[in-house]
């Protein structure tokens, strides 16, 4: 039987946005690709995937993949436990025993934020991490705040939440719009707390996230080079529609890849709506992830069924060549076009920020 996959990074008011809401994609944006075009994203995605043999390494215990997130030198499970659904299960005990079996089984990065479900999948994520797991865990969360007095609250909140003195990889969440660079690198910004945490050691490895836009995640890089900073890691929605339509395959991976940058992909299934094209299957999506130079595939999994489905997909994976890729690329091309499937792009419906702008202080 196959799966679906719950995974997404939306705030649990994002997921209570899910009213028909307007398109909010510039209608210049491209919504097909031509021959010309097609083949050349396929052949730049088997030239990124020829990276990948050898950069994957198998556990000794169980042979899950192990990768190296950027110039950190950290090695990080190919998949990435997401924390959205952690907190949204019903039964807190079950989100303990996912988090946990995970770890067992070989997953070492744990994917989080400040603000899901009220603060719950940290509360969970903390108690699972009790017993020794908390070494076991290469923990990553994220925080809103873009002035220095909220990032500093939300960090700290973050901190005692999950029962930690100190966040393997911060990160700033939902870099959606186009303000949000300059915010956060500005005098009294959010980047002056992050970085004083970071010196305090609360703080290993900071980067951050979004999904709705390559142009705004390629603004934040510039940003932090004109500051004189470079992020250790960046998050963005990695997947088999996301290669035809306002792309971050394209535009953004190339310039992480080339500046050493960790690359978090997330989105595999766009929280299960790729799959409602019938195109793929939750294990292509996936695989197709994994086939790009991503450190750590992040899948939200709110059932240890699903759970098992994304250790069977790290484990089952192999580099796909050209036909495979091309495959892949063909089946999801029509349904790919406007972003019909890709809605955190096109919609507000997983903005979490946009809803509660006071979470950005």
């Amino acid at each position: 039987m196959i799966l679906s996959d719950s995974a997404s990074n939306q705030s649990s008011s994002g997921r209570s946005h899910r009213s028909r809401l307007q398109n909010t994609t510039p209608a210049n944006q491209d919504s097909a690709v031509s021959r010309r075009e097609f083949l050349g994203m396929t052949a730049a995605s088997l030239l990124m995937a020829g990276t990948l043999s050898g950069a994957a390494k198998p556990n000794s215990k169980n042979e899950i993949p192990y990768r190296t997130l950027g110039r950190t030198g950290e090695k990080v499970s190919l998949i990435g436990l997401g924390g959205y659904h952690i907190g949204s299960q019903s039964d807190p005990e079950e989100s303990i025993r996912i988090i946990r079996t995970g770890i067992d089984q070989g997953i070492n990065f744990l994917d989080n934020c400040w603000d899901y479900n009220g603060g719950e999948s940290e509360i969970r994520m903390g108690k699972a991490l009790r017993d020794g797991y908390r070494q076991k865990a290469f923990l990553m969360t994220k925080i809103d705040g873009r002035n220095k007095a909220a990032a500093a609250a939300q960090l700290n909140e973050s901190l005692r939440r999950l029962q930690t003195d100190r966040i393997d990889l911060l990160q700033f969440h939902e870099v959606i719009r186009d303000s949000d660079p300059d915010h956060i690198f500005a005098e009294g910004g959010g980047m002056e707390a992050v970085r004083e945490a970071q010196q305090a050691g609360k703080v290993r490895f900071i980067g951050f996230t979004g999904h709705k836009s390559p142009e705004i995640h390629l603004k934040m890089l510039a940003t932090a080079s004109k500051h004189g900073f470079r992020f250790d890691a960046v998050q963005m929605p990695l997947n088999v529609m996301d290669a035809h339509f306002n792309s971050f395959e394209k535009q953004v991976l190339p310039v992480l890849t080339k500046d050493g940058i960790g690359v978090l992909g997330m989105k595999s299934m766009g929280d299960k709506v790729i799959l409602g094209s019938k195109a793929v299957t939750p294990v292509e999506c996936l695989h197709y992830a994994m086939n790009l130079p991503t450190s750590v595939v992040i899948t939200g999994c709110d059932s240890l069924p699903i759970l098992q489905q994304a250790l069977k997909a790290a484990l089952s994976f192999h580099p796909m060549d050209s036909p495979q890729v091309a495959a892949l690329l063909a089946k999801t091309a029509e349904a790919a076009e406007a972003g019909r499937f890709e809605l955190y792009k096109t919609t507000h419906q997983f903005d979490g920020t946009v809803a509660n702008p006071q979470w950005l202080g």
